[in-house]
């Protein structure tokens, strides 16, 4: 159950946020992680399993969406259903450990802190975590005061937007992003349209050629220049992950440019 804290002062109340989809596999673990916060707020799109009833169950004040506008707008809508004077940001498939814990509770009672921190985030990918290929070190920023910060509003890969220097905290956040293959396809899928969507909304365009030119690259960049190689096999299916991504998106991108000229 998520915990009211009468020892934090009133001034430096935390708000957990978090947007979910058919996360009944992962919600759970997420709030256990974060049941030290004064509010967990989860704004849930229309999931068809019970993401709903296990975060209500949990403590949670589950909040529902019809419509998917995006993630960095669907952030700013539970951003904006926020009571406490922090925010942390996290994901369903994301874990807050117990020294991370501490060191949240410990920076927010600072009376000089800071008005975002970035969190380093260590990636789970089909039975490691990743120590290379790009995805370490991965400082996401998500620690904030509220009202100092939103979510720009890109569709895929949004950012948190603020005006100061971001400090990056010393425990890692845990992110079991990846936990099969099948769950890489799902993602290479549904990322790679959504990134395609948002390229094409800003005027991009894309060839056959290009998407393979691109998917090229990001195996090289992630295998040879992010030293993907030091993760061992995992580190091949990562950057082989990469390129499919990569190539999808364009290939994506091509397409839709085609149905425009129907």
């Amino acid at each position: 159950m998520i915990a009211s804290h009468t020892s934090i002062d009133a001034f430096m109340q935390l708000s957990v946020i978090i947007i979910t989809r058919n996360e009944a596999a992962n919600i759970a673990d997420c709030l256990k992680s974060v049941d030290f916060a004064d509010e967990v707020i989860v704004l849930d799109n229309a999931s068809n399993d019970n993401t709903a009833e296990i975060a209500r169950s949990l403590g949670a004040k589950v909040h529902l969406s019809a419509d998917w506008p995006g993630f960095g707008p669907q952030k700013n809508r539970v951003l904006a259903l926020a009571t406490g004077d922090w925010v942390l940001s996290i994901d369903a498939d994301e874990r807050v450990t117990p020294a991370l814990r501490a060191e949240i509770l410990e920076v927010i009672a600072r009376p000089d802190a800071l008005n975002c921190y970035a969190l380093p985030r260590s990636s789970w990918f089909c039975g490691k975590f990743i120590r290379h290929s790009g995805w370490a070190p991965d400082y996401v920023d998500r620690l904030f005061r509220r009202g100092t910060a939103r979510f720009s509003e890109d569709m895929v890969h949004e950012k948190l937007l603020h005006d100061e220097h971001t400090t990056a905290l010393l425990y890692p956040l845990l992110h079991y992003s990846h936990r099969s293959f099948s769950d890489v396809l799902i993602k290479i899928d549904r990322y790679s349209a959504a990134s395609a969507e948002q390229a094409f909304a800003k005027g991009k365009r894309a060839t056959v050629l290009g998407a393979i030119g691109h998917g090229l690259w990001a195996f090289i960049r992630t295998y040879f220049f992010k030293a993907g190689f030091l993760d061992g096999g995992h580190g091949v299916a990562l950057a082989i992950a990469n390129a499919e991504g990569s190539y999808y998106r364009y290939l994506k991108l091509w397409q839709l440019g085609q149905l425009q000229q129907q």
